[in-house]
Formats: C-alpha cells, structure tokens, sequence
C-alpha cells in the first residue's frame, strides 16, 4: 500500500473510534436518539469507506502482480525473438554505413542521416547536434541529392523498401 492510501485509512479509523468514544458517552449522558443516529451513521459510513478501499487495494495488488507475471513471460517468450532483432539491426546498421559512403557522404550529414532515419524532426536533429535548423535543413537537402531521392520519406523508403 502507499502511503497516500494508509493515510487515509488511519484517518478514517481515528475518526471511527474517536465517533464511538463519543458515542458511548453521549449514551451515558443522555444525548438525544437522532444524534446517536447521526454519530452511528459516520462510523458505518468510514467504515464502509475502509473497507472498500481495502478491497481496491486488494484488487489493485493483485492486478499489479497479473501484470509483472504476465512482463516477466512475455520478456521470457521475447528473448530469442530479441536476439533475432539484434542481429538484424545490426546488419541493417552495416547496409546502411556501406551505403552512406558509397553516396560520399561527409561525417556531418552520415549523423544527420541515421537521425532522419530515426524519425527526428529537423528542429530535433539541430537540438541534438547543438546546431541551426537552417543548417540541418541544407544537410539533409545535400543528403537527398547524394541520395538521388527527393526527400525524408523517399530517404527513408530506400532503405526498408525490399523488405516490404
């Protein structure tokens, strides 16, 4: 449980005992029977409110631990899956390197190349590169050239279109 939730429980269980306190000298001092109905109203109340909170934690927890099980199986069940996309990625990386130098591209727009192909934005690239979005615009404008592609989606498309 958090704390946020065992504070609000201990505060309506002070506000049970501290009602029936009341309630027991009320009784002994002769208190009229709609107060006592009111005062006997309030704990039934917190306690109605203590116990279904008790049950959402309850059911919270246990939903809680459905889920990590269901992440620890589903990272069980993925790992030779992960390692086929490793391999494959790494492969991919490889094409990709080869190909930037066949386009003779420089070191600046082979950085500014692997970031389009990642989907940033040209205002994301320059934040990344700490440099103008002007100048990310003219590399990526000198990529596509090299490239002979007319922009970020023909980029982009030259290097997954086989597999498709």
């Amino acid at each position: 449980m958090r704390l946020q939730e065992l504070l609000i429980i201990a505060v309506l269980t002070i506000i049970v005992i501290a009602n029936l306190f009341d309630m027991a000298q009320d009784m002994s001092s002769g208190a009229s029977a709609w107060h006592l109905v009111e005062e006997g109203l309030v704990v039934l109340a917190s306690l109605a409110v203590i116990i279904g909170l008790m049950i959402y934690l309850h059911r919270q927890k246990r939903a809680l631990e459905r889920i990590r099980l269901e992440f620890s199986k589903q990272q069980r069940d993925a790992a030779p899956a992960n390692a086929e996309l490793l391999q494959a990625r790494k492969q991919l990386g490889s094409v990709i390197r080869r190909q930037f130098l066949d386009w003779q591209l420089t070191g600046s727009e082979q950085e500014v190349a692997l970031l389009l192909l990642k989907g940033l934005s040209f205002k994301e690239i320059a934040a990344v590169r700490d440099t103008h979005e002007k100048t990310v615009r003219q590399q990526a404008s000198a990529i596509y050239k090299k490239a002979g592609v007319s922009g970020r989606h023909a980029f982009s498309a030259w290097f997954i279109e086989d597999f498709l």
